[in-house]
Order: structure tokens, then C-alpha cells, then sequence
């Protein structure tokens, strides 16, 4: 055992994660003066944080409910579609999770969510705009909005109707284009499209990972402290807790579970029961022409792809996969992404020798986790954020801070309260 290994650092908070969840909560509770410890295994914004499709958005108030139609369910059974695939290995495990899932994806139960989940999403932007001003991180930012994208006529239609009505219910601003105005809005397109949605609010990223660093330098150089560590070393330790770093043992009053995906191993070992499962995801680098680069995001949203411009390239994201966290990546959905990007616009060569995997933090009833953990003094949860990690991170972290302060705070807290599983 090393010098290192024997001495032990007192902090005020550990917070452990530093995606975009952990950072963010890493920076507001820094910023109500307490002292803090950000511990991960790797770099800030290195896993999760680093994959998503780079779009803050504000207009993603209603969460990705589970397919009650019979005729979507039997699609995704038969595996026809490009946005939805499982590992049948994987299912036994997943099936109490998935089937709360559906229950909480029941119109009326639904509709209770979205009333929470859009009360959150209505400040992503407010709560980035100055993490990305005092971070630095102007260049990685573009104001322009993304782009929904229909290949046929019934599809764009519906969608057309279901924005206005989303729209008209949250304050918020679209453009519908049909085929001839998003052919000229997205000169390398290189097949006509019936149609697109474009949402007028979002901001989008540039490079994911990149903010995220962004945002831990900006703890940094305010006296926040980032150390290498096994969040999977957390222990109790008198009143408050313990960790294992690089730098030896750190002990704090106070812990903040942020691992997103990786929160249902530790809570487990816990002693809690949440319904978290994860949906993987990848992505993949492609080197295009300038004149072949979309000028914002697009949605190819009938087989579930994503082409954004990144700094790295023009980044392909597929849909999402139901399997095993740890299980090896699935090719199918990188290979069918790759043919249908192709038809979109000219896709280069791929720049990393093979897609990039990683996993959405998912809870059945579609709703982040924040606030107290239930059974342990000290212990707070914030995790689950789905689909919407970047988007929500700023936000839930203020939300987290207000709570661990015990300060009024800006949304009511009761629907993502940890309590409500009777964990």
C-alpha cells in the first residue's frame, strides 16, 4: 500500500460523476459556497456525457414513452425498424423495469409527466447560458436550432399536427418546411423529403465532451478539487462518507450519487430497488465536404438516425438498443445507420475505427431522480435523466443544490423525489 493510498482528505461534498449531471452539480453546489470533491474513474464529460447528439433542448418536454400501439410494439419485437433494437438475452432482467415503463407510459400517468418533466426542461437554456459564458465555451455553441426530418407525406403531416399542439402548450417556436424549403434550408441534402420541423429554440453543441471539460475547468479554477476514483469504494464512515482516489481515502459529510448509468450498481449495493435500466446508444465520426456538412442537426426520425455537425466530423447517431450494460456493442444499428445516412447526404470516411458506445441513464417513470436518498443520512441522489443529460444537467443541478440547502426552490421537487419508488 502506497503513502498515497494510507492518508485521507476531508472535503465537504463528494460528489461522484462527472458527466454533465455530476459537474453541473459539482458547480452549483460550489457556487453556494460549499466545498467539493468531484471523483471519477476517468476525465470529465468522457463517457455518457461525450455521445449524445449535442442539442440542448428546450422543446423536449414530452419524454420517449413506451409504444402503446400494438403495431409499433410488434415492430420493435420483429426488430424491422432502425430506432429501437434488444439483445434477447437481455430482456428477463429488463422485463420489470420495461413493464413499469409501459404502465408509467399510460396516457393518463403520461400526462403527469410531462407536466413534470417540461417544468424542467422550460429553464435548460436559462441554466447553461452562464455555465457557458463563465466557462469559456462560446465557440462550442450555436443558436440555430435542429431540424425534424419526414420522409413521407402521412408521417410529416402527423408530426406537423403534434408540434403545433406541443408548441402552442409550451411557449415554444417551430417553422414547419416543406420538401422545397428544407431542400434549399439544407443545400447537401441529397434526397428529396416530404417535410421537417424546425425547432427554433434548442441551442446546439459543437463538441458534448468538450462543454463538459469546459465546465470542470470552470470548478476548477473556482477551488473545486477533481480526483481519479472508484465510486464503487463509497462507504460510510462515521457520519458522513468515504471514497477511495488516486490521492488516498476522501471523507465528507455529504455524498451526491451522479453516475447516470452506472448509479444502479452503487444504489443497489445500497440496499435500494429503483427501476433504472439503460438504453445504449453509439455513434460514429464521418470526414465530409464542407458543402456535404448540414448546416444544424437532422433527424432522420422515421428510421431513428441523427447526423449532427461536430468539431470531429459529421457525427451519425442511431437509435436506441436495449441490451446488458456491459454486454459487447451490436454493429446493426451503426451498419443500417450508415446505409440510410447515405442516401441523406455523402458521407466521408469514417474517422474512428469503430462506432463509439455508450448508455442513457433510464427510469420507468421517465423522470430524473433528485433529492435524498431514502435510507442514509447524508446520501442524496441525481441520475436517470434518459435521453436528456445535456439537456437537464444545469438545471437539476440547481434544483439538487436547493434541496441539499434546504432553500425554497424554483420547481416543485415532489415529482422526482427518490421516495416515490418506496425505496
Amino acid at each position: 500500500m502506497t503513502d498515497a493510498s494510507r492518508t485521507s482528505r476531508k472535503s465537504e461534498v463528494i460528489v461522484l460523476g462527472a458527466g454533465i449531471v455530476g459537474v453541473s452539480t459539482a458547480l452549483a453546489l460550489q457556487q453556494r459556497g460549499h466545498a467539493v470533491c468531484l471523483i471519477d474513474r476517468k476525465a470529465p464529460g468522457r463517457e455518457t456525457s461525450y455521445g449524445n447528439a449535442g442539442i440542448i433542448q428546450r422543446e423536449a418536454v414530452r419524454p420517449y414513452a413506451f409504444p402503446r400501439a400494438w403495431q409499433a410494439i410488434l415492430r420493435v419485437a420483429a426488430r424491422r425498424g432502425n430506432d429501437v433494437h434488444y439483445h434477447v438475452r437481455a430482456l428477463p432482467s429488463l422485463v420489470p423495469a420495461l413493464a413499469r415503463y409501459w404502465r408509467a407510459s399510460a396516457p393518463q400517468r403520461y400526462e403527469s409527466t410531462v407536466q413534470a418533466y417540461s417544468a424542467l426542461i422550460r429553464h435548460c437554456i436559462d441554466e447553461h447560458a452562464p455555465l457557458i459564458e463563465r466557462a469559456g465555451a462560446q465557440d462550442l455553441i450555436r443558436k440555430t436550432g435542429w431540424i425534424e426530418a419526414y420522409r413521407t407525406a402521412s408521417a410529416f403531416d402527423e408530426a406537423a399536427r403534434d408540434a403545433k399542439t406541443v408548441a402552442a402548450a409550451h411557449e415554444l417556436g417551430y417553422a414547419l418546411l416543406d420538401g422545397a424549403a428544407l431542400a434549399d434550408a439544407e443545400p447537401a441534402l441529397q434526397t428529396a423529403l416530404a417535410g421537417a420541423i424546425h425547432w427554433l429554440d434548442p441551442w446546439t453543441v459543437t463538441d458534448p465532451g468538450e462543454l463538459v471539460m469546459r465546465y470542470a475547468a470552470l470548478f476548477e479554477r473556482e477551488g473545486g478539487v477533481i480526483l481519479r476514483g472508484d465510486a464503487d469504494t463509497l462507504r460510510a464512515s462515521g457520519s458522513g462518507w468515504t471514497v477511495r482516489t488516486s490521492a488516498g481515502d476522501i471523507d465528507a459529510e455529504q455524498a451526491v450519487i451522479a453516475l447516470g448509468p452506472w448509479a444502479a450498481g452503487l444504489t443497489r449495493r445500497l440496499g435500494y430497488r429503483l427501476p433504472l435500466f439503460v438504453k445504449r446508444g453509439y455513434h460514429r465520426h464521418y470526414a465530409v465536404d464542407a458543402e456535404a456538412m448540414p448546416t444544424k442537426p437532422l433527424l432522420d426520425a422515421e428510421n431513428g438516425i441523427l447526423l449532427a455537425p461536430m468539431r470531429q466530423g459529421l457525427r451519425l447517431t442511431t437509435g436506441a438498443e436495449f441490451a446488458h450494460h456491459d454486454a459487447p456493442p451490436t454493429p446493426v444499428q451503426s451498419a443500417r445507420a450508415e446505409m440510410l445516412a447515405g442516401d441523406l447526404v455523402r458521407l466521408g470516411a469514417a474517422v474512428e475505427p469503430q462506432p463509439w458506445m455508450g448508455a442513457r441513464p433510464c427510469i420507468a417513470d421517465m423522470r430524473p431522480v433528485i433529492g435524498r436518498a431514502p435510507h442514509h443520512a447524508n446520501l442524496w441522489f441525481h441520475f436517470g435523466h434518459g435521453h436528456q443529460g445535456l439537456t437537464l444537467g444545469p438545471a437539476t443541478a440547481r434544483l439538487l443544490a436547493e434541496l441539499f440547502d434546504r432553500d425554497q426552490t424554483y420547481v416543485d421537487p415532489a415529482p422526482y423525489d427518490p421516495r416515490r419508488f418506496g425505496a
